[in-house]
């Protein structure tokens, strides 16, 4: 998707040769006609996947979760990362492990909203080591839902998540995958720069 990496090259910052911080459109501020796009173009690759629900993590994940929904005509859910008063029981839980964040939470999401009816669409902000995807395709089992696939924003390419998630005959469909971070530089994947 042309119009996120010249986003991420014109916006994001690259903290390291593992981190690139894009809190300028994504994760803290977003962008709202970028996360238009960004929706419509999951909706499109995934619009015949028979999707009945959109199942992300809180927070990020949100906006573009978001616009999918919208595009696609389903409900978002978000995993929560905290415990609240209202949501104590009938519960599906997993852990989940941030290696940015170095912690793990215990993601829920109530019973309530995804069930062995539900065709689900999972959609997350990055995919670095896999394991927010690993935490919400637990609750997917679960539920006994089916999964129509994962939608990530940014894939770093360069970190093990995406590979792990393929290897288990999953469909990926990343919206930009970087090859690397070094030397301070976004280098995207060739197969990414031909989409």
């Amino acid at each position: 998707m042309k119009l996120l990496q010249e986003k991420i090259v014109q916006d994001g910052k690259v903290l390291s040769d593992q981190v690139l911080k894009v809190d300028t459109f994504l994760n803290h501020q977003i962008d709202p006609p970028l996360m238009q796009a960004i929706g419509e173009e999951f909706a499109a690759r995934f619009k015949d996947a028979g999707i009945t629900k959109i199942l992300t993590i809180e927070s990020s994940g949100i906006a573009p979760a978001m616009m999918a929904g919208l595009v696609l005509g389903v409900s978002v859910i978000f995993a929560r990362k905290r415990k609240s008063l209202t949501l104590i029981d009938h519960l599906y839980t997993a852990s989940v492990h941030s290696f940015t964040k170095k912690e793990t939470n215990e993601i829920s999401v109530s019973k309530d909203f995804i069930t062995s009816e539900d065709t689900v669409l999972l959609i997350d902000d990055f995919l670095a080591n896999g394991q927010a995807v690993l935490g919400l395709l637990d609750i997917i089992e679960q539920a006994e839902a089916k999964l129509a696939g994962v939608g990530i924003v940014i894939e770093k390419g360069f970190q093990p998540g995406g590979s792990l998630i393929r290897e288990r005959g999953i469909r990926v469909e990343s919206l930009a995958i970087i090859a690397s971070l070094e030397n301070g530089q976004v280098t995207f994947t060739e197969e990414d720069e031909l989409q």
